[in-house]
């Protein structure tokens, strides 16, 4: 058996495209297009590099993307009116904040801020609670939702099907196993704490792998047939690699995404979504 490959990279080109053109109906309805501020605090070489990926999505797709930086001793007064700001600002139409923030400045300080109307990464509590109950207008973090996105887009049935979550982080593992179970899963959530692992792998028709350690998930620990999807990036020998050990499990697996060209791809052309469907809402469009 040889997997088949979800190609997010592929994918996200496509709904990229289909993003540019619904950005397009805005501009002609509203006269100005939609866009994102980003904050950055410092110059932290990971977080400088997510960034012009960002700006290279939004502007690909012809929405408008903004750069507040501030220094890395920034103190919380100054990274609080920042915020306050861009609440306010009827343009800035979703916020999100490179994270973590220096040492000094507690994570709170974001969520305390930031309006959950422009919280187009899904980080507020109030979007969390929204996505736990399943109610109301939400966002959920970007990267999940690229996640299941791929899953749709192949057309890969949840309902029924036993899905098996590795790594249970507020921005991956959890969204992600409520936003499965919302789709009729039955959802196994497993972590560090997890005893045999593999025994629980193995029973997944749907194994989705985010802890952070690569190749963790190796071809003996997948149920053969079974739908792969690997949040994991992983530099190793200067290669990025995943949580899952792909080349042999391709050879087990029914479907699987590549690292790098899988989920990776599809988080930022999610943010996009998430930003235009924020305008679409502060316009009364939706």
């Amino acid at each position: 058996m040889t997997a088949q490959i979800l190609d997010g990279r592929a994918l996200a080109k496509t709904i990229s495209q289909e993003i540019a053109e619904e950005v397009a109906q805005f501009q002609e309805k509203h006269g100005w297009v939609p866009g994102i501020a980003v904050v950055q605090i410092g110059e932290d070489p990971a977080s400088s590099w997510y960034v012009r990926q960002i700006k290279k999505s939004f502007t690909k797709a012809g929405m408008r993307f903004e750069l507040h930086t501030l220094p890395a001793d920034a103190d919380a007064e100054a990274f609080t009116m920042l915020l306050a700001r861009l609440n306010h600002d009827p343009r800035t139409n979703g916020i999100i904040v490179q994270m973590p923030l220096p040492k000094h400045l507690p994570s709170h300080l974001v969520t305390d801020v930031l309006d959950p109307q422009k919280d187009v990464d899904g980080i507020h509590p109030l979007n969390a609670g929204k996505l736990f109950q399943q109610s109301g207008d939400t966002f959920a973090p970007a990267t999940p939702l690229g996640g299941m996105e791929i899953l749709h887009r192949y057309n890969i049935e949840l309902k029924g099907k036993h899905a098996v979550m590795v790594g249970r982080s507020n921005i991956v593992g959890r969204p992600m196993a409520l936003l499965m179970l919302h789709e009729h899963a039955t959802v196994t959530i497993c972590h560090s704490r997890t005893r045999d692992l593999a025994a629980m792998t193995k029973q997944a028709d749907i194994l989705v792998a985010a802890v952070g350690k690569p190749k963790i998930i190796t071809a003996e620990m997948i149920r053969p047939g079974a739908v792969v999807i690997d949040f994991g990036v992983n530099v190793v020998d200067g290669k990025l690699v995943g949580d899952v050990d792909t080349e042999a499990a391709m050879e087990v697996a029914g479907y699987i995404t590549p690292v790098p060209g899988g989920t990776g791809p599809m988080t930022n052309v999610m943010l996009m979504r998430n930003t235009l469907v924020a305008a679409k809402r502060q316009t009364g469009q939706a």
